[in-house]
């Protein structure tokens, strides 16, 4: 009888301890001070275009068969945000280069692995249609040694000005949100962007939508 009493009691303390160890801890204080909203028509939209002027470029707009806007992963639409500037010169195509990127992770340390990278422009006024702002090799840097989900531009775009560069973007999962804004406010590192996706793209095969981006901001 003593044994099965001690059997018993042993059993409602583990119980309780087990219990005990799954209630969830105290939620720690958020690390984030406020929310910019990047959404919004930048300079160089003309009429025309669609009424919400910033969108994802998802990558079956690049290589048809693979991810529509609808079908790229929650997980990849919640990344830390990096912001590296491009100083726009007004006699040259301008884009970021493995300098540049070398240049940034010697002020900002190694490029959050699984980042959104921002490119935003300095100097000159901004062309209103332009091939993604890096270069191939930079861009390839960032998808296989920093594991890049994608990049937001503040201008419209237009990738199939350079087919290699958005066949390699297409094929790495990764997809481009252009006509941002707001860039100016962000901190080039520490920050958490979120990218929503218009609803009606999940109910349609459109590799093009458009999108709410937001940046959680320390």
């Amino acid at each position: 009888m003593r044994i099965r009493s001690f059997i018993i009691a042993y059993a409602l303390v583990l119980a309780i301890l087990l219990f005990a160890d799954r209630r969830p801890s105290p939620a720690p204080g958020s690390r984030y001070s406020h929310v910019i909203d990047l959404t919004g028509a930048p300079s160089g939209y003309t009429a025309g275009t669609p009424s919400s002027p910033t969108r994802i470029i998802a990558p079956g707009a690049l290589i048809p068969g693979t991810w529509s806007a609808g079908q790229i992963p929650a997980e990849r639409l919640i990344a830390p945000l990096v912001v590296m500037d491009l100083a726009v010169r007004p006699d040259e195509a301008s884009q970021i280069t493995l300098g540049d990127i070398a240049d940034w992770e010697s002020r900002h340390g190694v490029v959050a692995p699984g980042a959104v990278v921002a490119i935003r422009r300095v100097g000159a006024a901004r062309s209103p249609v332009t091939a993604l702002p890096i270069t191939a090799d930079a861009a390839q840097f960032l998808m296989d040694a920093r594991d890049v989900l994608g990049f937001a531009i503040e201008s419209p775009s237009d990738l199939a000005a350079d087919r290699p560069l958005a066949r390699q973007l297409a094929l790495h999962g990764n997809y481009v949100v252009d006509g941002a804004t707001g860039f100016s406010a962000l901190p080039e590192a520490g920050s958490l962007v979120i990218v929503a996706p218009a609803r009606n793209a999940a109910n349609k095969n459109t590799s093009e939508a458009p999108v709410r981006i937001l940046a959680m901001v320390r």
